[in-house]
Formats: C-alpha cells, structure tokens, sequence
C-alpha cells in the first residue's frame, strides 16, 4: 500500500505541485540512467565488434603453418571447376620446362596468337576434359597474356594435342627458349580476361579463372584489369584472404589491377 506523506502547512494544490516535482525530477533521473544505459550498451557493442575485428585480422595474418610447395606452385596454376589440374608458363623458361618435362600424351595444351604468351596445359591424366576445363583454361591462358596489361578483353586462343607441339623449327628458322611450333589443325575457342582469387581449405591461395575458383574456395575476391599496382591489390587481398604479399603478387597477372570484391 502506497503512502503519501502530506504537508499541513501547505494547501493541496501545493502538496500537488510538490510531489509533482518530485515526480518530475524522479523521471528525469530514470531518464537519464536509462540513456546512461544505452551509452553504456552501444559502447560494448563497439569494443566487441573492434574485439572480434582484431581476432579477424589476426587470424588472417598469423604465421601460417609452413605448407609443403607443390611441384605445380612455381609455375601458374589452377583446378578447373572439373576438378582437373592446369598449369601455365610464367615465362620463356617455364614454358620451355612445362611443354619439354610436364605435358603427357593425353594432355591438352593451350596458346595465343601473340608472340611470347605463355603455354598452358590441362593435365587430364587419362580422364576427358569437358567444355568447362577448356574454356576455362581458354580464359586463364588470354588473362596471363600480355593482353591483360594491355587493357583488351580477348584475343585468339587454341588448343592442340602434346604430338602437334614441336622444338624443330622450320628450315631456315631458329626457334627461341620457350617458342615452340604448332603443326597440325588448331582448335580455337571463345575468352574472355576472367580472374578471382581465393583461399583453398588448406590455406593456399589459388588465381585463375572466377568459376573455378569458385568451386574450390569459400572466400574469394574477383579481380580487372584497372589502375592499381600489384602491390596495393596485393594488400586489399591478403586484408580479406590472408597469405603473404610476395606470395599474392607472384600469382598476379602483369599489370594495372582492380579488386572488385
């Protein structure tokens, strides 16, 4: 039972007013601790958010256990969303190296039309490569071209048979370290520039094309042909993808970047 503690000194009108006030000043105390509260809430929700932001970034860019390189690392490689191994030269030796020591009968190598582009291989180890592989590998070996610096779409891509690549040059012709001849029916096949990198469950961090890519990690960031240097596209990935920046660079294309995503 509520009691009331009047005043007979003072009219009603003034016992009113009084605990009026009183009221007045009571709500404004709750008031304010209710508003203190809020503060006191939205301050904790921000230090969690920064708590569980700082665990991100640590566990994005802690040591990593030391993976064991594959034989495939030093040069440009992927698994087709078919789950086939492709690999790619870097340059004129890892394309010498790639055609001469790692492509079998039953592989499918991959070219451009432009001087000094690299050679890439499906490795299909007996199996049948579909239409995905290939135009994937199509993809991958017009964006490692010299066509991605130069800020073009696609240019003229085939693929021929191990048997139809060959280090005899013509006579009178002498063929350089990673130039090689094509004889025989070459297969042309539509591209287009198309790159993501993402994160493998292992860990390792796979370029090549974005449905590969896809298909094999969980996170992954699409990547054009822009303005940025390698190195500062090379810091926005390992921000989300974690890996080092010598690792991430040496998977990138020649030229301008924009991370999109």
């Amino acid at each position: 039972m509520t009691q009331i503690e009047l005043y007979l000194e003072k009219s009603v009108e003034q016992n009113a007013s009084a605990y009026f006030n009183k009221a007045k000043k009571a709500r404004k105390k709750i008031e304010g601790a209710k508003e203190a509260v809020k503060k006191h809430e939205k301050k904790l929700k921000k230090l969690e958010k920064e708590k569980e932001a700082e665990k991100e970034e640590y566990e994005r860019n802690k040591p990593q256990k030391k993976l064991k390189k594959e034989w495939y690392e030093k040069f440009r490689w992927f698994f087709s969303s078919e789950g086939f191994l492709v690999i790619g030269g870097r340059d004129a030796t890892t394309n010498e190296i790639i055609i001469k020591k790692h492509t079998s009968d039953n592989d499918i190598v991959f070219h451009t039309d432009l001087a000094g582009s690299p050679f890439f291989v499906v490795k299909t180890e007996g199996r049948e490569a579909g239409e995905k592989t290939l135009k994937e590998t199509a993809d991958a070996t017009v964006t490692f071209s010299r066509v991605f610096k130069l800020g073009q779409s696609s240019s003229p891509v085939f693929w021929v048979r191990p048997e139809q690549v060959s280090k005899e040059a013509q006579a009178g012709e002498y063929l350089t370290k990673g130039a090689f001849m094509i004889r025989g029916k070459t297969n042309y096949i539509d591209n287009k520039i198309n790159l993501a990198v993402g994160k493998l469950e292992d860990g390792r961090l796979m370029a090549g094309p974005t449905e590969a890519v896809k298909k094999h990690c969980r996170e992954f960031m699409i990547l054009e042909q822009g303005d940025e240097k390698s190195s500062k596209a090379a810091k926005k990935i390992r921000a989300r993808l974690g890996g080092s920046l010598d690792d991430i660079i040496r998977i990138l294309p020649a030229g301008g970047i924009s991370v999109k995503k």
